[in-house]
């Protein structure tokens, strides 16, 4: 778009350009009747083309002007003149996390780890509040967090935030965000939810402590594919120095799965403030100004809300990959298409709106289909180990029961004791439903340990005239293990966190009920 500056939005004068992003560019302009300056985000003239991005920025407007948070950046206004759709929002003094890494990067240092975890903390705060009020904002990254003169972290640049539990704006291409700080489930599938943010933020944590992010390769999608596989490179691996529980905290915000991670941003914001306290840091009260208001050549240097022309222009290299891509899907489907060979290629052109939309919402193409293996579907060693268990207690089991017989000399205890049988054979299907997280796999695994457990009563007891009356409880348990994974089965997440849920709750007291049926088989038998 040509340059607003000296011309009018609205009741606004646009005074200069002060930066640049994937969706829009932000200027500074003056409101003469309240005397006010202010940044205005004017929305890239070409996304204006596309109608349900329009409506997104509309309704990413409305949502971010309703927040009222101290570390998030207020939006006053929302408007449009012509086929120019804009956002006005408090005009901060500061500097960007991303500079102020810059400048410690620059003297060879690393942030004192308790400005990083007070700086943490701000963030979550705005975070915890947000997602509070049902928006997640997607691009959490230091170029998103303004350090201010009054001492606080400020997120910004709510630009591609997402309402959750609303509507989903699937267009061609809308996948966007910044693969270095982006999650697995982001990238590969192009949704998220409040743990996405997590991941974001463990990232820059992981940044503040090491001086750079843990991935990095010459393509987005080796980016991602090293998010979706890679081990992360141990903080304390890299720098000894750094705390074990500060690791700790890094470790468990970047879990490749979104159900091993901090659940809110208050738990993190509690995990995080345990460790400084374990580790016996000082926490500021206030963040410390930026290295660049204390420098000679600018003692008093005014920054303002990302960046001024004078840093765009000295950080335009080192940092065009930190830019919010709004075209990241194409990029993606056409990276994963050249890759493939011409026989698994799928049938539409790599940069065509249908193959960049499938990349987006996580559809099946050939090519993309081999990487989103990685993550979709459970790593075969812990199948295997899963089975392997399974089997083993099935073994063992079984010769603990012969072992039994044996010491008591009476070979009955299979005749009083065969529900144990069925403990162990539901314990088998309950490893294997958390190892695969498979929803479906409740319903042989409830209806098997159900009916263990039903009859390891009436084993133990001798109850059988019981069943005549009982025998309904054998009805309600079909049912029920039938119509709770079907009820679940179209929440994707939600459902395969109940299903290792279950699986964990039965474990200890199955196994436990399993040895009992077979002592007291044994004893009663002799």
């Amino acid at each position: 778009m040509d340059s607003l500056e000296g011309q009018n939005l609205g009741k606004y004068r646009v005074l200069e350009a002060l930066g640049r992003g994937g969706m829009a560019r932000v200027y500074r302009a003056y409101h003469p009747q309240l005397d006010r300056y202010v940044a205005i985000k004017v929305l890239r003239s070409d996304l204006v083309e596309e109608e349900e991005f329009l409506a997104r920025f509309k309704r990413e407007a409305r949502a971010v002007a309703a927040l009222r948070h101290p570390n998030i950046v207020q939006v006053f206004d929302f408007d449009a003149r012509g086929d120019l759709y804009y956002m006005v929002m408090e005009l901060l003094e500061g500097d960007t996390l991303a500079r102020r890494l810059d400048d410690y990067r620059l003297r060879e240092e690393r942030m004192p780890w308790g400005e990083t975890v007070r700086i943490l903390l701000d963030v979550l705060d705005g975070l915890a509040y947000a997602h509070s009020e049902g928006m997640i904002h997607r691009d959490v990254k230091p170029a998103n967090i303004l350090l201010t003169r009054r001492g606080q972290a400020v997120l910004t640049d709510f630009g591609i935030a997402q309402i959750i539990g609303g509507t989903r704006y699937t267009i061609s291409g809308a996948l966007m965000g910044t693969l270095s700080y982006m999650s697995p489930e982001q990238g590969l599938e192009g949704h998220c939810d409040v743990r996405s943010d997590i991941y974001s933020l463990g990232i820059v944590l992981y940044e503040m402590l090491l001086g750079d992010p843990p991935f990095d390769a010459e393509t987005p999608l080796a980016i991602l594919m090293k998010h979706v596989n890679d081990p992360l490179p141990l903080p304390r691996q890299v720098d000894p120095s750094i705390p074990e529980p500060l690791e700790r905290v890094v470790l468990r915000a970047l879990a490749k799965r979104s159900n091993d991670r901090y659940q809110s941003a208050e738990e993190m914001a509690l995990a995080l403030r345990a460790a400084s306290e374990e580790v016996g840091l000082a926490l500021p009260e206030r963040i410390s100004l930026p290295l660049s208001f204390t420098t000679a050549e600018a003692p008093s240097e005014s920054v303002a809300v990302l960046s001024g022309s004078a840093r765009q222009k000295s950080l335009a290299a080192e940092r065009a990959g930190e830019d919010t891509d709004a075209t990241l899907g194409q990029k993606l489907a056409a990276e994963a298409a050249a890759e493939a060979t011409p026989a698994e290629a799928a049938p539409e052109p790599a940069g065509s709106a249908r193959a960049a939309g499938a990349v987006a919402r996580g559809e099946h193409s050939a090519a993309w289909s081999g990487r989103r293996e990685a993550v979709d579907t459970p790593a075969p060693s812990s199948v295997a180990q899963a089975a392997l268990k399974g089997v083993s207690l099935l073994v063992f089991g079984n010769l603990i029961a012969i072992l039994a017989g044996l010491v008591t000399g009476w070979w009955g205890i299979f005749g009083r004791g065969w529900p144990f049988e069925l403990l162990l054979v539901g314990l088998f299907l309950s490893l294997l439903m958390e190892a695969l997280g498979s929803i479906w796999l409740l319903i042989p695994a409830a209806i098997v340990l159900g009916n263990g457990y039903l009859m390891s009563f009436y084993a133990i007891t001798g109850a059988w005239p019981l069943w005549s009356l009982l025998w309904p409880l054998e009805l309600l348990l079909v049912a029920g293990a039938i119509f709770v994974p079907i009820r679940l089965a179209s929440e994707g997440e939600r459902a395969e966190r109940v299903s290792r849920q279950v699986a964990r709750a039965v474990w200890r007291p199955s196994l436990v009920l399993a040895g009992l049926v077979v002592l007291l088989g044994a004893i009663v038998g002799s």
